[in-house]
C-alpha cells in the first residue's frame, strides 16, 4: 500500500490546548509576531555577497523574498500562465528553458490529483521528497542541499525516508523522460513540491525556480527532522538550516492534507487533520485540540510546537477562519522558496518557470463530506477501503 509521512516517529499525546484565537488578518502581522536570531533573515549563497547591482531580476526577486518573506506577496504568482512554443521534441521548445517544465507540470497535475479533485498520495510524498532533499543542508557543515541527491544516490534507503518509495520510483519515471529535454533531477524533486501544493485545493501557487546542479554524492545523515523530538531541538535543527521558528511554524502546515501508516501501524492510514488531500488550516485548528475525530492522527513533534509559547501567537493567526489561509499560504510560499534553494550556489542565476503550474484551486467542496466525517469518528480497522481510497484521492461515497 501507499503511503505519506512528512516526518517519521510519534506519540500521540491527548490536549487540554483549546485552539488558538486569531491575531488578526494581515501578512504585515506575522512579522511582529516571529522571534528572529539573527533578527534580520539570512541570505543565501551568492545573494550574501552580490551587489544589488549585479543580480538578475530573478535574484533580486528571491533576494527579496527571502528578506521580507511573510511582509511580502510576491512569493506566489495567481495569473502568470506559460504556453509552450511548440510540442516537447521540437526545436522551438529546445531553445526555451521553461518549456520541458510545461510538460511535466503537465504529467504531475495529473498523477497528483485524485477523481474527487483532491490531491493524492504522489502530491503528499513529493511534497516530503522537496523537504528531505533540500533539508539535509547546514550552516554549520557542508555537503546537502537541493541537489537531486535523494534519489541519484539513492538516500531513499534511509530509514528516515521510509514511505517515499514510491515518489522516488516516479522521480525516476520522469528523470528519464525529462532529462533530455533539459529537466535535471533537483529542479524535478523541487517541481514535484511546487506542484504537489498547488494541485491540492486551496494550494498556494509558489513561484518555482529552475537551474540547480544535480549530484550523485549522498547527503549527509542525522540532518532531517524525526516527529518524536521536541520543540526545542526541532528549532534549533531548522535554524542551522536558516529556517527560524515562524518559518519552521509554517511548513509544519504541510502535514493537513496527509495520512500516516508506519509511525503507529495500528492507526495506518490516519491523517493528520480532518480533510486529508485538502490544503487549508485544518491542521493548525485541530492539532492542539482535545475534542478533535478519533482518527486524526497528531505528531508528538506537532503538538510541541503547537504548545510552544512563542509559537502560540503565529499558530492562532494561521487557525483564524477567515484571513488564516491566505496568511498561511503567503508565508508557506516564501518559507518554501528559501528551503527550495539551500545549498543552491547560483541562487542569481536561477530561471523562473512559475507560468507552468498550474492554476490554483481557489473553492472546493468534498463530494463525499458525510463519508468523511463518519470514517473520522469510526473504529473500522487500518488501511480498509476508507484509508487507501483518501490516499489515492478517490471517494468515500459508495454505489447505491
Amino acid at each position: 500500500m501507499r503511503s505519506f509521512v512528512l516526518a517519521t516517529g510519534l506519540l500521540c499525546i491527548p490536549l487540554i490546548v483549546e485552539a488558538f484565537p486569531g491575531m488578526g488578518n494581515t501578512l504585515a502581522s506575522i512579522a511582529s509576531i516571529k522571534k528572529r536570531d539573527p533578527e534580520v533573515p539570512e541570505l543565501l549563497a551568492d545573494l550574501k555577497t552580490l551587489p544589488d547591482i549585479e543580480l538578475t531580476e530573478v535574484g533580486k526577486l528571491i533576494k527579496e523574498i527571502l528578506l521580507l518573506e511573510n511582509k511580502t506577496g510576491n512569493s506566489q504568482d495567481f495569473e502568470t500562465v506559460y504556453k509552450a512554443p511548440g510540442p516537447l521534441e521540437s526545436d522551438e521548445c529546445r531553445a526555451d528553458t521553461c518549456c520541458v517544465w510545461k510538460y511535466v507540470a503537465e504529467e504531475m497535475e495529473i498523477d497528483f490529483k485524485g477523481p474527487t479533485g483532491r490531491c493524492n498520495e504522489f502530491a503528499s510524498q513529493a511534497i516530503r521528497l522537496g523537504f528531505h532533499d533540500a533539508g539535509t543542508w547546514t550552516k554549520a557543515q557542508s555537503g546537502g542541499g537541493a541537489d537531486g541527491s535523494f534519489v541519484l544516490a539513492g538516500e531513499i534507503a534511509r530509514p528516515i525516508n521510509r514511505g517515499l518509495e514510491e515518489i522516488n520510483n516516479k522521480m525516476w519515471q520522469y528523470y528519464h523522460k525529462f532529462h533530455k529535454y533539459g529537466a535535471g533531477m533537483a529542479d524535478l524533486i523541487q517541481m514535484g513540491a511546487t506542484a504537489g501544493a498547488v494541485v491540492c485545493p486551496l494550494g498556494p501557487r509558489i513561484r518555482f525556480f529552475v537551474g540547480r546542479n544535480d549530484s550523485s554524492e549522498p547527503a549527509p545523515e542525522g540532518r532531517l527532522p524525526q516527529a518524536s523530538q521536541d520543540a526545542e531541538s526541532l528549532i534549533a535543527l531548522f535554524e542551522d538550516k536558516t529556517i527560524d521558528k515562524g518559518d519552521l511554524i509554517t511548513l509544519l502546515g504541510a502535514h493537513t492534507i496527509g495520512q500516516q501508516r508506519f509511525e503507529d501501524t495500528i492507526r495506518a492510514g490516519d491523517p493528520h487533520s480532518s480533510t486529508p488531500g485538502v490544503w487549508n488550516t485544518n491542521f493548525y485548528v485541530e492539532t492542539p485540540r482535545n475534542d478533535t475525530p478519533k482518527r486524526i492522527f497528531k505528531f508528538h513533534s506537532d503538538v510541541s510546537i503547537a504548545q510552544y509559547e512563542e509559537s502560540r501567537n503565529l499558530w492562532g493567526l494561521f487557525s483564524e477562519p477567515v484571513e488564516g489561509l491566505t496568511t498561511w499560504n503567503s508565508g508557506y510560499a516564501a518559507a518554501y522558496i528559501r528551503l527550495s534553494v539551500l545549498g543552491v550556489p547560483h541562487i542569481n542565476n536561477l530561471i523562473q518557470c512559475t507560468g507552468v503550474l498550474p492554476l490554483r484551486t481557489e473553492s472546493y467542496t468534498a463530494p463525499d463530506e458525510n463519508e468523511l466525517n463518519e470514517w473520522l469518528n469510526s473504529d473500522r480497522a487500518p488501511m480498509r477501503e476508507e484509508a487507501v481510497l483518501l490516499m489515492n484521492g478517490e471517494s468515500l461515497k459508495r454505489d447505491s
